[in-house]
């Protein structure tokens, strides 16, 4: 095993000593957790503190140092020379849709319901504290979760991705009925997995009625996906007045949006109307970088859905994840190369349980372009401070991604 290898898996592991304490008991109960004798990451440095105690009274850190007092009736918890870490967070993940990926379209909402459940519950257990979901109907479950009735990460939810006619999020096949001749809408869009629309109006209207149900930020598509059937990478998505139609009313709501986008021209597009992070990126260019970098965008990124195509998919599929895959090494190489630090740890596994039991091989890919601590801080406090863009909107105000005073 590499030193690099050995890190993130080590780490990984024991992370979750942190997280059941941190995340069950601390929100259970206003009682007083002391953990002595840990090694802290504290979601910021590059080397560990050593030889730390970490205080916790309800939900936040009361103190981190040495040889610190436990308080009358504190649960005291021995370390034994392991490592804490902030909870992670996952930056681009979907909670709604972790079924069978040929199934998507002919599950009822109950059946969605109950896997995201178990799904949010499996997420937490791998580590993830947080997790931005970047498209899915997921208002209930992150209600549950914060009302404590089924245990998960806290959720940002984004609500149905907005795209257009024919483009990523339209699922339909070829013998479905034109939009211009039905106004009944598929199963994801029925859902609220997805949102169709044409038009600066239509796409001004699925914008609010997300921010309407409780989106921190919404989510949109300017390029064409890997995963659904009508749209090639390279293509361009949205006019210039739809775009900007979902950038207003999310800049209105004092919030954001993402966009999904591969191809340099889709990016720049999303960049220039105001678009706030940039999903997958895959084939940006030195120039769309710098361009990125100076509109100050945040590059949301992933390794493990592209090294791992997902199961069931149907051969152009395949080739797609294939096409994406290749211009991987060269997007990660020019992030390092700029040494641009505004970039986001996320996986985007869909429609596979398996892959996404994986989440964690993340760490151990990213290990290829980035050194150990730079990854822990894109999985903590870089993605913390990505979250904060949803301003007034943010459902769990307060510091994360971090081991100290106050978080």
């Amino acid at each position: 095993m590499s030193k690099n290898r050995g890190f993130i898996v080590k780490r990984s592991m024991l992370l979750i000593f942190a997280v059941f304490m941190l995340t069950g008991m601390a929100q259970a109960s206003e009682d007083a957790i002391l953990i002595k004798n840990v090694n802290v990451f504290d979601g910021k440095g590059d080397e560990l503190i050593v030889n730390q105690d970490v205080l916790v009274k309800g939900n936040l850190i009361e103190a981190v140092g040495q040889n610190i007092a436990a308080p009358q009736g504190a649960a005291i918890i021995d370390g034994n020379g392991r490592t804490l870490t902030p909870g992670f967070i996952d930056a681009h993940v979907h909670l709604s849709l972790q079924v069978n990926y040929a199934e998507l379209q002919s599950l009822d909402d109950y059946y969605f319901a109950f896997t995201q459940a178990d799904e949010a519950e499996k997420m937490l257990m791998r580590g993830f504290t947080t997790a931005r979901d970047a498209a899915g109907n997921v208002f209930s479950l992150k209600r549950v979760i914060d009302d404590g009735r089924v245990a998960g990460p806290r959720i940002y939810p984004s609500g149905a991705s907005i795209g257009q006619t024919g483009g990523h999020g339209d699922y339909r096949p070829a013998n479905a009925v034109s939009r211009l001749l039905t106004d009944a809408p598929q199963p994801l869009v029925r859902a609220g997995h997805s949102a169709i629309a044409d038009g600066p109006a239509e796409m001004l209207t699925a914008a609010r009625e997300q921010l309407r149900r409780g989106a921190t930020q919404v989510k949109i598509f300017t390029g064409g996906g890997v995963a659904s059937p009508t749209d090639p990478l390279d293509t361009v998505q949205l006019t210039d007045e739809e775009l900007r139609a979902v950038v207003q009313a999310a800049e209105n709501w004092n919030t954001y949006v993402l966009s999904h986008v591969y191809n340099p021209a889709g990016i720049r597009k999303a960049v220039k109307a105001g678009v706030k992070s940039i999903e997958h990126a895959n084939y940006i260019d030195k120039k769309t970088l710098d361009l990125v970098i100076k509109h100050d965008a945040w590059l949301s990124v992933q390794a493990l859905v592209f090294v791992n195509t997902p199961s069931g998919m149907d051969e152009a599929q395949v080739a797609r994840f294939k096409e994406a895959l290749e211009g991987l090494d060269n997007m990660f190489k020019l992030i390092k190369a700029k040494g641009y630090k505004k970039v986001a740890f996320g996986t985007d596994v869909i429609g596979d349980p398996a892959l996404m039991a994986r989440q964690n091989e993340e760490f151990e890919l990213r290990t290829q372009w980035f050194k150990p601590a730079e990854i822990l801080r894109q999985a903590t406090s870089g993605n913390a401070q990505l979250l904060e863009l949803s301003g007034p909107r943010n459902p769990y105000p307060g510091k994360l991604g971090v081991i100290e005073k106050g978080a």
